[in-house]
């Protein structure tokens, strides 16, 4: 049914109102629980909710009510998701009037402790035909349902929250942009400076090295140049982070992706440093056996070690695909008792079958390193 003009000189004005408010600099919530109460107070409902559907308009992922005390709500408990009634509207975005609520075949019913309603009105969120939730409605007060007029009023009010939506999607994607381009900035900076610096200062600490009359200063300086080494990879990989979006699909994308999911269960900050042509060097076949080692070895960390600190260093040169799990835990127990746990067996395993190696090596500062390395020619 298609809305019906508003003649009434006032509800006019507050709808106009609720408009303009959206471009006030109200949070989200707020603005929508304006909204709701103008439309609670317009056509005389004694409850008012709004539903706004996730990205993919698939479900509710935030629901907006009024007309209940905070007790009330607290008692009902979970919130709705778009079962029942309230999925036809998402379905079928189209206003939707009923006498009787419960009555409906598609009524999914209420929850324990949730107040009787009867009469209801239901319209879609939208703006150009984009669909961003629905307004719902319901107790008209001294009525058995909602007229033609409600549903124009409403539909009107529906508006304003869609473009309420939209703005606060819009901006957010505006400022996400933003971090990205701060970010690749921060990649270039690091990269054409502090990169190229430091292999300066290197190459120099190597030269300086040859000449040294002393043994041991010639080893100091070594050493430090080895440590330099280490800090460009480590800021490498950090540059790629930075500059590293959801769309990546590369091996070393993967790895950076499982190392920041798993982190959690390793229950550490798990540092990941990262060397050779990654990307261009494995195959699907490699990489596949490399995740799901990284997965056991990461898991295994969290689970049975109690470490403090985990890293993980993956490196690849022309023949060799090294992958390296280092801890600081209680270390790992390769009796034949032990042995038999399926995590190291599926990890020597998966090396075997690529004619790799597995090994795992206790460090003098205690902990464990586990070392999985397979050729790239297989």
């Amino acid at each position: 049914m298609p809305y019906r003009s508003i003649e009434d000189p006032a509800k006019l004005r507050r709808i106009l109102e609720a408009t303009l408010l959206v471009e006030a600099d109200l949070d989200l919530p707020v603005l929508l629980r304006h909204v709701i109460d103008e439309a609670l107070s317009m056509t005389g409902a004694r409850y008012g909710a709004i539903g706004v559907l996730n990205e993919d308009r698939t479900v509710l992922s935030e629901f907006i009510t009024a007309g209940l005390t905070a007790d009330e709500e607290g008692k009902i408990g979970a919130r709705p998701t778009g079962r029942g009634v309230l999925g036809l509207i998402i379905n079928k975005p189209e206003p939707l009037r009923m006498v009787q609520l419960g009555a409906h075949p598609d009524s999914f019913g209420f929850p324990p402790n949730h107040p009787p309603m009867s009469s209801f009105l239901g319209v879609p969120i939208k703006v150009r035909d984009q669909v961003y939730g629905n307004l719902y409605l319901t107790d008209k007060i001294g009525w058995s349902e909602f007229t033609d007029d409600d549903q124009a009023l409403v539909g009107a009010l529906a508006v304003a929250a869609g473009i309420a939506i939209e703005n606060t999607r819009l901006h957010r994607r505006v400022q996400e942009v933003a971090v990205y381009d701060e970010r690749d900035r921060l990649a270039r900076d690091l990269h054409d400076s502090v990169v190229q610096r430091l292999f300066a200062v290197g190459l120099r600490m190597q030269s300086i090295a040859g000449t040294a009359t002393s043994p041991a200063q010639a080893e100091r300086l070594t050493e430090a140049v080895s440590d330099i080494d280490d800090t460009i990879r480590q800021i490498r990989t950090t540059i790629f982070e930075l500059g590293l979006d959801t769309g990546s699909r590369g091996p070393r994308a993967s790895v950076i992706a499982l190392v920041r999911e798993l982190t959690p269960v390793v229950g550490v900050e798990v540092g990941v440093t990262i060397d050779g042509p990654v990307d261009a060097a494995l195959s699907e076949v490699i990489l596949e056996h490399l995740l799901a080692t990284l997965r056991e070895a990461l898991t295994n960390v969290g689970r049975h070690t109690k470490a403090s600190r985990a890293s993980v260093m993956l490196c690849v040169d022309t023949e060799m695909c090294r992958l390296q799990v280092l801890n600081n835990g209680q270390g790992i127990d390769c009796s034949a008792s032990k042995i038999g746990g399926r995590g190291l067996v599926n990890m020597r395993r998966r090396a075997e079958k690529l004619h790799g190696t597995f090994e795992i090596e206790t460090p003098e500062a205690g902990g464990a390193l586990l070392i999985w390395q397979v050729p790239l020619r297989q």
